[in-house]
């Protein structure tokens, strides 16, 4: 007795399939990609303003132990650490300037100082920060103002 050929069935997806699952990934991939963004920039932002909180604090402790403010943070042993955007963070002790303090201190948009005793900040997403809060190139920066009581977006003070 001779069988008749029949053919296997196969398992697998048809074109169609494989383009519909392509577009759902690809939506699903539009969407989420935004959200995964901000999501890294709030953690960097979050990194940056830990940092600060623990440069503020080594500074106090040096401050406390020499009775001044370090000149730069080389002096704290922080010169090489940098902010979530590799950039160095940047500080200012305003003793230390002398009395070019006033021209180089961060201002608010009233042009007024944002501490009385020493700036600290990093330069934020962009790389690019300017004295006074108020120029757009400022605005992503993370600051130290109110000598420590706002640490945070400067866009936000």
């Amino acid at each position: 007795m001779h069988r008749a050929y029949r053919p296997i069935p196969t398992a697998g997806f048809t074109l169609i399939e494989l383009l519909v699952i392509t577009a759902l990934i690809a939506t699903l991939v539009a969407i989420m990609a935004p959200v995964y963004m901000g999501l890294m920039d709030r953690a960097r932002i979050a990194k940056a303003i830990a940092d600060i909180r623990i440069l503020e604090s080594e500074i106090a402790v040096f401050e406390f132990q020499r009775t001044r403010l370090p000149v730069n943070l080389d002096e704290i042993n922080r010169a090489a650490l940098k902010d979530p955007w590799d950039n160095p963070y940047e500080y200012l002790s305003f003793a230390a300037a002398g009395p070019r303090w006033r021209g180089a201190a961060r201002k608010d948009h009233s042009l007024v100082p944002l501490n009385s005793t020493y700036d600290l900040y990093s330069k934020g997403k962009d790389g690019d920060s300017v004295s006074p809060l108020t120029a757009k190139a400022s605005e992503d920066d993370i600051i130290r103002a109110n000598d420590g009581g706002y640490i945070g977006l400067a866009s936000g003070y």
